[in-house]
């Protein structure tokens, strides 16, 4: 499930919402040769992960089903037989090695490659014999070769094609199953479809789509052919290969990845909802409240590079929108599964200290994994302060142990004032004397605030803590 697919989606959904329709998830797998086993299901869980409960589906199933289109054969077929029967179609018997060397004769004189009509001009009494007889054929639409196709586009206005561009395109393939120019038509008229929102990448099929459905008599839909995502760079569209280099800087172009890589729906959503809505690029907004001001009159057809940065903006700002509660639920896989003991309890105190830190919810590790190891292992260059050497680095931390130790616990409320206190007497920084207390205790030089952190970590194993350092400096 592609992020572009993810867009068409979420617009999908929200417009069901805000009309009182119906959201419907249908699987379009009539190309055999590239079905990808475990796709379909990547697919409905990619929709329930970023909260897209569709009403109707494979899964679920509904009054408009099957959903699934490979099991809809016999539908399509009796459709086809229509637009044969109606004249608006014809069988083809043309081998794909004819088909290829018209092609290539085409490509040779710089002509665009389309079909030469050659069974278009067969008598359709003898067509209809070859047909009974068994030969092989495909079955292909006549479109109309004079005049002009004007289509509307919801977002584009009119769309004019000359019609004498326009190819007799493929609607039911030699094994029985039909394309998706087909397929998808009759489906949207079968189930009620009122509007179809899919990608640009489908304008240049557009006037055929429209010619099928004017050839059956039936009342079109709303066609809205949405913005084409683009690279980062702004150059060329995005396509699933750049997966591969998102990849490398922690991000993705499939929403499969995104759970794993530490975001979370909310900021998926509102990044994506805003890549073709003409909204404020930075507006926060939560599912329902896209629902209440999402509008087809607001997207706009521009193409939209993607940027990751505006991703980590909108999940981090998302995820500073959840309850502790609910962030701690999040945030515990990630320390469970780098083997950490979490009691819920103690990751309810943590979770509002890095909170504000957090881009990803991965990123918890990196702030707060110390809360839970029984023991850090500080570097020991780390633990000199800047201006100081080991000597009078393990000095400080002496100094500070004593002044911990001598309290009856470590709240930050009693624990704070006394070791401000020995700054002002010492001379030296709070920089520098609380550096190496925080290097100590945490083993790193950035941490959630130290005062708070000792406080949850507990006085028996800050002392451990602070003891060993001493000994590290000491043996420099």
């Amino acid at each position: 499930m592609h992020l572009a697919t993810a867009r068409v989606a979420l617009y999908d959904y929200l417009l069901a919402r805000q009309t009182g329709g119906q959201f419907i998830l249908r699987i379009e797998d009539t190309d055999v040769q590239r079905t990808v086993p475990g796709a379909e299901q990547e697919i409905m869980d990619g929709l329930r992960w970023l909260g897209l409960e569709y009403d109707e589906g494979p899964d679920i199933g509904g009054p408009y089903g099957p959903y699934r289109q490979t099991e809809r054969r016999e539908i399509y077929q009796a459709h086809s037989k229509i637009l044969v029967d109606k004249g608006h179609a014809y069988p083809c018997f043309c081998a794909p090695e004819r088909l290829e060397k018209v092609r290539q004769e085409q490509m040779s004189r710089k002509e665009t490659p389309h079909y030469d009509g050659t069974c278009r001009i067969l008598d359709p009494d003898d067509a209809a014999k070859r047909v009974t007889s068994g030969e092989k054929y495909v079955v292909r639409f006549k479109m109309p070769k004079e005049g002009q196709t004007v289509a509307r586009d919801h977002l584009r206005g009119e769309i004019v094609t000359e019609n004498k561009q326009l190819n007799d395109y493929v609607l039911m393939k030699s094994d029985g199953l039909p394309t998706y120019h087909l397929a998808a038509i009759v489906d949207d008229h079968e189930m009620g479809i009122t509007h179809v929102l899919r990608g640009a990448e489908w304008l240049s099929t557009f006037p055929l789509h429209v010619n099928v459905v004017r050839a059956f008599g039936w009342e079109e839909p709303v066609w809205i052919h949405l913005s084409l995502f683009l690279k980062p760079s702004g150059k060329g569209k995005l396509s699933k290969r750049d997966g591969a280099i998102a990849m490398k800087d922690g991000y993705s172009v499939f929403i499969k990845d995104f759970d794993d890589l530490g975001f979370i729906p909310e900021g998926v959503n509102n990044w994506i909802a805003l890549m073709g809505w003409g909204v404020a690029e930075d507006d926060v907004m939560t599912l329902d409240q896209m629902v209440e001001r999402f509008s087809i009159d607001h997207l706009t057809p521009s193409p939209a590079a993607i940027n990751f940065q505006k991703l980590d903006h909108f999940n981090g700002t998302h995820i500073r929108l959840l309850t502790t509660e609910d962030l701690a639920r999040r945030i515990q896989p990630y320390f469970t599964g780098a083997g950490l003991a979490v009691d819920y309890s103690t990751l309810l105190k943590v979770t509002p200290l890095i909170r504000e830190r957090l881009v990803t919810l991965d990123d918890c590790l990196a702030f707060a994994a110390f809360f839970f190891k029984e023991t850090v292992e500080p570097k020991p260059e780390e633990l000199i302060a800047k201006g100081l050497d080991a000597k009078q680095s393990a000095e400080v931390a002496q100094r500070a142990y004593q002044i911990l130790e001598a309290g009856p616990d470590l709240s930050h409320e009693r624990c704070e004032p006394r070791l401000r206190a020995y700054v002002e007497e010492s001379g030296l920084s709070a920089n520098q004397v609380f550096g190496i207390l925080r290097v100590a205790v945490t083993g790193q030089k950035v941490s959630p605030p130290l005062f708070e952190s000792m406080e949850i970590i507990g006085r028996e194993k800050v002392l451990e803590r602070l003891h060993k350092a001493i000994e590290i400096l000491e043996r420099m």
